[in-house]
Order: C-alpha cells, then structure tokens, then sequence
C-alpha cells in the first residue's frame, strides 16, 4: 500500500471528496484505511457497560485506499508515491517534490 498509519492524506474521490485527515488504521488485506474526519457512518448502539445510555454513534468507516492520495510535506498538495533505496532501506518518495515520506 502507498500510505501507511498517520500519514497526512486526501481524499480525492467518494462523498467527502476533497477532505483532509490523518490515517488512523490501515488494512492492507482488504485494501482499506481508516482516515479521522471521513466517511462519517451512523451507528445504532444498545446499552452497554461502557455505554450504559445506548443511542446513535457516529463514527469513522474504512474507505477504499486508491480514494486517498498522501500530501506532499513540502507544499501540501496531493501527489503520487514513488520509491527509492536510500542508505540500504527502501523509502517512499513524493513524485512532485522528490522529498521523503517516511519520517
């Protein structure tokens, strides 16, 4: 996958399109990532221990990752994920500005 947890991405397809957020979760097996403030589902919740008045959640649902493109550290536009070998490791490259981004 070309984004990973806690990567700054955005949105460029879907109802939220044009939404920015942090990655929370990744699901690679699926194909998935969860990002904070995007694809807000409303959830129905019976009372629980930890939730003893029950009620309506609203919450975060997974989205496709080809909907999210990783923002570019130097001037913070969505761009393309490319990759080179650095100091032995493989790292990702944004394609506009060549800078790193794995911290």
């Amino acid at each position: 996958m070309h984004v990973k947890k806690g990567d700054k991405v955005m949105v460029i397809a879907g109802k939220d399109k044009g939404k920015q957020g942090v990655i929370l979760a990744a699901y690679p097996k699926k194909n998935r990532v969860l990002v904070e403030g995007v694809n807000i589902v409303k959830k129905h919740a019976k009372p629980s221990q930890d939730n003893p008045q029950g009620g309506i959640i609203s919450k975060e649902a997974p989205i496709h990752v080809s909907n999210v493109m990783p923002l570019d550290p130097k001037t913070g536009e969505p761009t393309r994920v490319g990759y080179k070998i650095v100091d032995g490791k493989k790292v990702r490259v944004a394609k506009k500005s060549g800078e790193i981004l794995d911290k």
